[in-house]
């Protein structure tokens, strides 16, 4: 047998794993310092992007929402979606009339409650603690919570008021918020017409401008993109919906005095996976502190009882674990994503790093059947391995 010619440098560089792996990193880092050294250039783009975006996601959101439904009364009862989607907007348009009717005035009441009976609550609370600080058991304690009691006062009255002043001082940007917010919600209904009516077309649009070898496998990328970004945002958004109906009913039937703007609320923060409906508690315990002792329990058992029904009967039914993935590897992806772009980031990090998965994924299966890296006579004897592995399970 002709033994092969090979050198150093093929042996090292071209055929080996893991220097072809550190000229890929080194190409990505390069890349990254091009685009960092040209930012000025990207400017405009930035903006350009930043005017766009908000009204483009909140249009997505809805997208995702409404989309199954169109796709559903088009395929199976021959109903154009056109006539689909104006039905849709007139009931929606409805819901928002009876909100604003109905709801919002009674949670504008409870705030404005609260607002009221603020001094009397604090009030009352200082009086309880007084009372607490003056009892024996707590003698040698306090001195240090006294002196801890009247740090917090300086420091929450001097933050309130750096935030008053600095309020004050920007109403120029809040302005420019409140044009922002106002042009996403003009905008994002004609973006969201559009995506209903057109959104089915733009998988095959996109495909055309792939290469004919690789139209199948980007049809399936962008399928599976897709799949991954409509099952994270049905699924954390029916979450919340049913979150906050459950924290409705329950501080109804306990009484608790603002439970519609607790409700709301938690519903809101449950949007953020795993600790939201934790940090949603947080303002209902402290309401129910200093109301009074036994509603804090009411309001404990609540929590429990719909922590019980929200993982394991509705989590389970509507999100299941669509994305495939581990909570460690979310927990790591929200603490991360939320360093970097705050509230944000825990919010769309998730998805994200779905997309971004899915994208690496595909790209590392073309690699490695074009590549020369990976022996395929190793491949075979593993997956002979992985099959007797298989069969001694099923005899055992």
């Amino acid at each position: 047998m002709k033994k092969r010619d090979t050198s150093l440098f093929t042996d090292w560089v071209l055929n080996n794993r893991f220097s072809v792996g550190l000229i890929n990193v080194l190409l990505a880092l390069l890349i990254v310092l091009v685009f960092n050294k040209i930012s000025f250039i990207l400017n405009p783009v930035n903006t350009f992007i930043s005017a766009i975006l908000p009204p483009l996601l909140v249009a997505m959101v809805q997208y995702y929402l409404m989309e199954p439904v169109v796709d559903k009364l088009e395929e199976k009862f021959k109903v154009p979606r056109t006539v689909t989607i104006m039905v849709i907007f007139a009931i929606v348009t409805v819901f928002l009339i009876w909100a604003i009717n109905s709801l919002i005035p009674v949670v504008q009441s409870q705030i404005d409650s609260l607002v009221k009976n603020w001094p009397t609550i604090w009030k009352n609370s200082t009086n309880a603690v007084d009372e607490l600080l003056h009892s024996p058991k707590f003698s040698g304690l306090r001195d240090s919570l006294q002196k801890q009691m009247t740090s917090l006062q300086k420091n929450f009255s001097k933050s309130m008021g750096s935030t008053v002043s600095s309020a004050l001082g920007n109403l120029t940007s809040a302005v420019t918020v409140a044009t922002a917010v106002f042009t996403t919600l003009a905008t994002a209904p004609f973006l969201l017409f559009f995506m209903l009516k057109d959104g089915h077309k733009l998988r095959p649009f996109l495909v055309k401008f792939a290469p004919q070898r690789w139209e199948q496998a980007t049809s399936k990328l962008l399928h599976e993109v897709n799949q991954a970004v409509s099952s994270y945002v049905i699924g954390q958004v029916s979450v919340a919906i049913c979150v906050g109906i459950m924290f409705f009913i329950g501080y109804t039937i306990i009484g608790e005095p603002y439970g519609a703007a607790l409700a709301i609320c938690a519903g809101f923060l449950n949007l953020i996976p795993y600790f939201g409906t934790f940090i949603g508690l947080i303002p209902a315990l402290i309401i129910a502190l200093v109301t009074n002792l036994p509603m804090v329990a009411k309001v404990l058992v609540v929590f429990f009882i719909e922590q019980i029904i929200e993982t394991r009967v509705i989590s389970p039914l509507v999100v299941g674990n669509r994305l495939k993935m581990h909570p460690v590897t979310t927990i790591i992806v929200m603490l991360g994503a939320g360093s970097v772009w705050g509230l944000w980031g825990v919010i769309g990090g998730i998805p994200i790093y779905a997309v971004m998965k899915i994208l690496l994924t595909h790209v590392y299966r073309y690699y490695r059947k074009v590549s020369h890296l990976y022996d395929d006579s190793f491949q075979d004897e593993a997956d002979q391995a992985g099959q007797e592995e298989e069969r001694k399970e099923i005899n055992d």
